[in-house]
């Protein structure tokens, strides 16, 4: 499958709007980022929560960093051959980076019916 940058990030935001409140009222200090690979240029990784999960912060104050859920372009559209596909797999991987913020674990995700 082939898909500009511009255009994956669109549908990386249309899916995150199609997401429930309540998995994305609770999202603070926290930025999505579309990137064509991982840093080391592997296929295998669609996306990424790089920060501290709110089961493990002891505060959080003002002036630190945004959290960041990266999602990557170039290994979505490796593993998908439709847009419905490619639109599936963007909902999984931003439901599981979600759940990475929350410091939910996939046995919960399922219990959670998020997954």
């Amino acid at each position: 499958m082939d898909m500009d940058a511009a255009a994956f990030e669109e549908l990386v935001i249309d899916e995150l709007d199609l997401l429930p409140d309540d998995m994305v009222e609770g999202l603070e200090n926290v930025v999505f980022v579309v990137e064509d690979r991982p840093e080391d240029g592997s296929l295998d990784l669609l996306g990424l929560y790089d920060g501290l999960a709110l089961t493990e912060r002891t505060q959080y104050g003002m002036g630190e960093l945004p959290d960041r859920i990266v999602l990557y372009r170039e290994p979505h559209l490796a593993q998908c051959e439709t847009l419905h596909e490619l639109r599936d797999e963007v909902h999984t991987t931003l439901v599981h980076e979600i759940a990475h913020f929350y410091g939910i674990d996939d046995e919960q995700l399922h219990e959670m019916g998020w997954a």
